[in-house]
Order: C-alpha cells, then structure tokens, then sequence
C-alpha cells in the first residue's frame, strides 16, 4: 500500500476544505510523520476548531432567546489605565459584564415554572467563558443561560455585586507575606488563599419540583473553598474578591 512522509513544505493549506475562509498562509504545520494515501480527510480535523463571533446579517432586526436563555451587550472594554494610560489591544482586559437586552420565557422545574430572574436593563456579570458571541445591529452581543450570569452589578465596584441563585460572593483573605520563620515572601512565592469572608449570598438553589432552598452560608461567614473554584475579580479598593457556588465552600471556620 502507497504511503509518504507528510511535511510543511509539501503541504498547502489549499488542499484541506474545513478551512474555508482562512487564508493559506496564516495556517501552518510541522512534520507529522507518515501517513496512507487516500486516508487525509475533513474527519482528520475535526477536533481543530476555530472561534468566532457570529455575525447576524442585517436584515434581521430582532433576536429572541428561548427558554432559560439570555442576550446581554457586551460592556466595552476598557482602553486606558485608571493613571489614563492607553492600552493595547492585546493588553485589555475581556469585559465580563454588560446589559441584558432580552430575556427568553424561563423554563420548568418539575410542576413549576421557573421565570428568568433578571429582567430587560439589568447590568449583570457573567462566567468569564461562558455563552456565545455574536454581532447583532452593530454591536457585541452574548447568548448564555440564566445559571452562567453570576449577579446583579449595579456599579463599577464588585463588592457591590447581588450573586444569583445558589452564588456566593467572598472577599479573599489576605495571602500570607512571612513564612513560619519570619522570612518575607516574594509574590510569586505567596500562597494563593482559598478562605474568606462571606460578602453577600444569592436566594438559594432550586431543587427538584423548582422549590427555593435555603443558603448553606450566610453574609458574615469565614469560609474555605475550593482552590480553583469560581471567577475572581479586582475591588476598587484593590481588594480580591471570587463568584463562586455555595456548593464550592467546603467548611465554614470560627
């Protein structure tokens, strides 16, 4: 059977159809070794995939997300410093917030119907990875169910952030600036901490027939979790704080 030793410079971008749109040159590969004759085929790339906005074509003017799902405009990114200095393109930071544009009908939860808990204006902060981007009417949108939006942010300053459903807002404690023998720690070596104080906590997760359970924790707790468990963020006060779940705290201390 007819095999050959695949190579960059044999090999042109041209010949594979799942890149569609990419120009040759900006894709390339490195030796791969052999391979059979016949067996290179779309099937061989399907892991390797390429992200995207989607862009929504102009002539639709409204989009109406179903279910438990919700459209948020994205927040602009910030371009300068707070000193106002100007960033660069790859050194602002991807905004995790912005404004809900539509809401879809909820969904149902064993015999109750559970109604999205934000409403049309609300400025709501989001899982740093979660949902779809698209281009709608000019400008960046987000798709994403009602469980990746973590709260309601009313201003520029997260302590001041409502968590949603079973979320829980902490401020980190502070990481450790001496060992045990009084040797004072570089910040590379510090210990990222993984206990804080309980902020503000959401209503409560639902269970099985869409019934409000209680919070585990309360405002006020000093609590453990886990170690890489939910989004952190940056207080204007330059304090950390973390969005996580109740379900990530593992002990409450005292």
């Amino acid at each position: 059977m007819a095999s050959g030793q695949l190579t960059a410079p044999t090999f042109s971008a041209r010949l594979v159809p799942s890149f569609e749109g990419l120009k040759p040159s900006t894709v390339k590969f490195a030796s791969v070794g052999t391979f059979k004759a016949g067996s290179l085929t779309q099937r061989s790339f399907r892991g390797l995939v390429v992200r995207a906005a989607t862009v929504v074509a102009p002539k639709y003017t409204s989009l109406k997300p179903l279910g438990d799902r919700v459209l948020v405009k994205i927040k602009t990114a910030e371009e300068k410093t707070q000193g106002g200095i100007l960033l660069p393109t790859t050194a602002q930071t991807k905004p995790q917030g912005g404004e809900v544009v539509a809401v879809g009908e909820g969904r149902t939860i064993g015999k109750s119907h559970i109604d999205i808990s934000v409403k049309t204006g609300s400025q709501v902060v989001y899982s740093k990875y979660a949902g779809t981007e698209l281009e709608f009417n000019g400008s960046n949108h987000l798709i994403l169910k009602e469980d990746d939006i973590l709260g309601i942010l009313e201003t520029d300053d997260v302590k001041d952030l409502k968590p949603l459903n079973e979320r829980v807002l902490i401020k980190v404690a502070e990481a450790e600036v001496k060992t045990a023998g009084g040797l004072l720690l570089t910040e590379a070596s510090k210990e990222k901490p993984s206990i804080g104080t309980v902020i503000a906590v959401g209503p409560g997760p639902l269970d099985e027939e869409g019934n409000r359970k209680p919070p585990s924790v309360f405002q006020g707790n000093t609590v453990m979790y886990s170690k890489y468990a939910g989004n952190e963020f940056k207080g204007s006060d330059g304090s950390d704080y973390i969005v996580l779940r109740a379900s990530d705290v593992m002990a409450v201390l005292s």
